[in-house]
């Protein structure tokens, strides 16, 4: 390394944010990068630790101590080669990732971690300013075909790399704009969208072939999913005019809440009102627009999407923002001796926490109130688990003020509906049936048709879709050509 002693010798520095009153104004992103010194700083604590739990602890398997090392020694050029070695789209991750490489970070032991994500950040945000960034041209055509049935991160990475192996690649997205969840389920301020945009044309230089507002088969009638399809397309004919299909789809299935009073007029999916705001970012007009401002708002469900909702209400100026979450609150600092190199269990405060919000734990939903059809308050209790079973307190019912509610209790799984149109087996959650592993790797039951992403391992997070992406991109260059020079 070339600061063998930098992590006794420099303290982590984190990324800075606009205050909360000026980044409130606007759906533009508020996190202030690292400088070039400040990386190299933060780069010189990675430790020559022998065995870097950090590159397993990553999904895709970044190479973290070397792009650290060529960070300290002011190679950003090669750095960033590092970097795409392993990973597609580092400003997707750069920005979204919740950094599960960092748990596993060896100082993270008994200090605190190296900033890998905020390296990762500034590596890629200098390549792009510098023009590093260009298309990777595939030296020869196959002249063999895929369809990739959604643009999500693993339909991107997927198509990249299968571009790049020379095969012509068409992306089917049944909304207006590419980005799956990235674009639709992502708000603005934690990833501004020209990020996904720029990769697109990228792409396209590369030779893939975007279609938007193509739907395969259809939804179900009344489906809350999100779909702004104006044309759908058979698995059929997928299957018959290409070599290859690969299944990349979200988790879209909100987890609902069946409770008296769930169809009063305010009670809503987090991806009926996510999706709305982003498209009026993107300057589309829209009717009846699901608004915050003036509201009590009770946010319900813990995750990263209620904290999303938390953070757009209060953008829309909402009186007040509850989030709620079933589980207790968990412990501000995690037993590291315990939990290390893993992901552990503790309290985490999101920069929207922070805006303004008022957080309960341990608390259910037992109805929604109403007047004349539109809801009024929620009737709540208190609850304690004990053996894994959730029990209700005696005499903690009450009733909490809002005219709007959000569900953000997470995805149960991906459109059914695709699945069963290319009779897909499905595992006992829901999702596409297949294995990661072996000479089948990623394939489905059904020739041809390969499964990635949230279509096969269900609710997961950006970096595991890219990893997930990458892979089957290589299972399906296999499949085609009897071998791959793509990476794992």
């Amino acid at each position: 390394m070339g600061k063998v002693t930098g992590f006794m010798e420099y303290e982590r520095i984190e990324e800075g944010y606009e205050p909360v009153p000026k980044r409130l104004k606007n759906y533009k992103e508020f996190v202030i990068g690292l400088k070039d010194e400040q990386a190299k700083v933060q780069a010189a604590r990675c430790m020559d630790c022998g065995t870097p739990f950090c590159n397993s602890g990553c999904p895709v398997n970044n190479i973290i101590p070397d792009f650290n090392d060529l960070v300290f020694q002011g190679d950003w050029k090669n750095a960033i080669t590092v970097l795409h070695s392993t990973n597609n789209f580092p400003e997707f991750t750069g920005r979204i990732c919740p950094a599960p490489c960092e748990a596993a970070c060896t100082l993270n032991v008994n200090d605190d971690a190296v900033g890998i994500k905020s390296i990762e950040h500034a590596i890629i945000d200098r390549a792009w300013a510098e023009g590093w960034v260009t298309p990777q041209l595939a030296k020869v055509k196959t002249g063999k075909t895929v369809a990739v049935v959604g643009s999500g991160p693993a339909g991107l990475a997927a198509a990249q790399q299968l571009a790049r192996a020379g095969h012509s690649v068409t992306v089917f997205e049944k909304n207006d704009r590419i980005g799956g969840l990235l674009r639709y389920g992502i708000p603005d301020f934690k990833m501004e969208k020209d990020h996904i945009d720029r990769r697109v044309m990228q792409m396209q230089a590369e030779g893939v072939v975007f279609r938007t507002g193509v739907i395969v088969g259809s939804l179900p009638e009344g489906s809350k999913v999100t779909n702004w399809a104006k044309e759908s397309i058979s698995a059929e004919q997928l299957k018959a005019e290409f070599d290859a299909v690969v299944l990349t789809g979200g988790a879209e299935q909100s987890r609902d809440l069946p409770v008296p009073g769930r169809d009063l007029d305010g009670v809503h999916f987090a991806m009926e009102f996510l999706p709305q705001q982003n498209k009026l970012n993107a300057g589309d007009k829209l009717k009846g627009q699901l608004r915050a401002d003036g509201k009590n708002v009770i946010v319900i469900g813990g995750g990263d999407t209620g904290s999303d909702c938390v953070g757009t209400s209060n953008r829309h100026g909402a009186k007040s923002v509850t989030q709620f979450e079933v589980m207790p609150q968990p412990p501000e600092v995690e037993d590291r001796p315990l939990t290390w190199p893993y992901w552990p269990i503790k309290l985490r405060t999101s920069s929207s926490h922070e805006e303004g919000c008022e957080r309960e734990f341990a608390i259910a939903t037992k109805e929604f109130l109403g007047e004349k059809g539109k809801l009024t308050g929620v009737k709540t209790v208190r609850v304690q688990w004990q053996g894994g079973k959730m029990i209700e307190i005696e005499g903690s019912e009450q009733i909490l003020r809002a005219e709007l509610v959000l569900l953000a209790m997470g995805f149960i799984s991906p459109v059914a509906s695709v699945i069963d149109a290319f009779g897909v087996e499905k595992d006992s959650r829901g999702n596409a049936k297949a294995a990661t592993e072996n000479a089948q790797a990623y394939r489905s039951n059904i020739d041809k048709v390969f499964v990635a992403g949230d279509m096969r391992r269900g609710q997961s997070l950006v970096v595991w879709a890219i990893r997930e992406g990458r892979q089957a991109a290589r299972a399906v260059d296999e499949f085609l050509m009897g071998r791959s020079v793509l990476p794992r």
